[in-house]
């Protein structure tokens, strides 16, 4: 089974940290890739569109954010930025088959990733 997966929050969605699953605001189940893809496809324009920034890896792994999207850490003492997440998973893990290159090549990071200072202690 695959299931294409939008999260929101502090990382993003290749570091699958503990309590990543907490994250998620949407997930799709489909019993073929074919469809599956399709839907990642589609999810990918449209999060590309209303975001500037995106980074993805070649494995059907993408973030996307706004630089004004940050939320206050008290533990980091730290704004943090907030991503959207798109995966497409299998039997909720990560694919190791390529993605199309039109899905990562386009990748256009503002080098500002930052993650909670609590988490990169405790990983």
């Amino acid at each position: 089974m695959y299931q294409v997966i939008k999260m929101y929050g502090d990382n993003e969605p290749w570091w699958f940290f503990d309590g990543w699953k907490q994250d998620i605001k949407e997930e799709k189940q489909f019993t073929d890739f074919a469809s599956a893809q399709n839907y990642y496809a589609n999810c990918w324009q449209e999060f590309s569109e209303h975001n500037t920034y995106q980074n993805a890896k070649k494995n059907y792994l993408s973030a996307f954010w706004n630089p004004e999207d940050e939320r206050w850490c008290e533990e980091c003492d730290d704004y943090l930025q907030q991503y959207w997440g798109l995966a497409l998973l299998k039997d909720g893990e990560a694919l190791d088959l390529e993605s199309g290159k039109e899905l990562y090549e386009t990748t256009n990071s503002s080098g500002k990733t930052k993650c909670c200072k609590r988490l990169k202690q405790g990983a």
